[in-house]
């Protein structure tokens, strides 16, 4: 019993955090939003709009899929992967601590037979290519926004960069030993390196491991490009409801703020967390408030409902269920 008081304790102590930024943030930005106004917001974002979004968002879910197909070197269906991705949205949409990602790593290693501890690394090597793509298109996009002299020259660097970076991740991928035993004799010499980062970057490493072949790394890197532009159009159609002639980097620059803003602590779904980010972004590029807020909560909306749909349906489909979820996740740890 008293185990399981300090377990709860311990839980409670992870997950408050992110709820008190998420109150936070929801406080914010219906303070900033003018109350008035929000109903006619919400009526000036077509369903023409809401529809095209809602295509980009299934076939970003899509292409998704493929990334990681590709990563587990198609040991798994397209059909597996995509259900699988959604089920890992939808718990990250009710549980807290991204729990989401564990669970799709615990049910597609019990699905492809490859086993969680694989399936994790090849999650993290993908959400590796996500933060590099959202990274470089902010450097690009960003000085756009502030409305700098040379903004072309930043961007066209930044987009350099990225590219740079794909590079960098392929001869890890390589050297992966090398560069696996040289981290471990550089962290030595600083303990705080080597207790907080050592972990998360022989966590990267170990997931660049599944890209030892030259193919699969750039089949895995053109599928996410694909769906960054599906991420991007998504983002640009649903704008042009509140801003008709938005231009395209606007798209870019919106979802590559709300990419790096999620990595915040929140409450599950990201709840304030992402409509602050998204009225921040916005906000930079003079929308009002009231706008950004009806645009905030109506994609978030839609894209809780897409996962959530799909995400149960792949539950049902393939016997997974959060109890299964807790089980592995409990295996997990004993075996740590």
């Amino acid at each position: 019993m008293k185990k399981e008081g300090s377990v709860l304790t311990q839980n409670l102590r992870r997950w408050l955090p992110g709820v008190l930024i998420s109150v936070i943030a929801l406080i914010v930005v219906f303070k900033l939003a003018n109350w008035d106004d929000l109903g006619s917001a919400f009526t000036a974002i077509r369903p023409f709009s809401i529809g095209l979004a809602l295509v980009f968002t299934i076939l970003s879910m899509i292409t998704k899929s493929m990334v990681w197909r590709t990563l587990l070197d198609n040991k798994a269906s397209l059909m597996q992967t995509f259900l699988i991705v959604n089920e890992g949205y939808f718990l990250n949409n009710i549980l807290p601590l991204r729990a989401g990602e564990i669970g799709r790593a615990i049910f597609m290693g019990q699905t492809s037979g490859l086993g969680t501890f694989h399936v994790l690394s090849t999650i993290v090597i993908e959400r590796a290519f996500d933060v590099a793509i959202a990274a470089g298109l902010l450097l690009a996009t960003l000085p756009l926004t502030l409305g700098m002299d040379d903004a072309e020259s930043i961007a066209i660097t930044a987009l350099v960069l990225i590219v740079v970076g794909f590079i960098i991740l392929f001869l890890m991928a390589q050297y992966n030993r090398q560069v696996k035993s040289f981290v471990e004799k550089i962290s030595r010499r600083w303990p705080l390196v080597e207790r907080v980062l050592l972990p998360q970057i022989e966590s990267l490493l170990d997931g660049l491991s599944v890209l030892t072949k030259p193919s699969q790394f750039l089949k895995s890197v053109f599928w996410v490009l694909i769906t960054w532009i599906f991420w991007v159009l998504l983002y640009y159609v649903m704008m042009l409801s509140i801003v008709p002639n938005a231009p395209l980097w606007w798209g870019a620059f919106v979802d590559s703020f709300l990419a790096l803003g999620m990595a915040v602590p929140s409450a599950p779904a990201g709840l304030g967390v992402y409509e602050a980010s998204l009225v921040w972004a916005l906000q930079m590029v003079n929308v009002s408030n009231t706008q950004a807020l009806a645009y905030a909560i109506v994609l978030h909306f839609m894209q809780f409902a897409v996962t959530a749909i799909f995400g149960l349906i792949g539950l049902i489909r393939q016997g997974h269920s959060i109890s299964k979820l807790f089980d592995g996740m409990r295996k997990k740890e004993e075996t740590q």
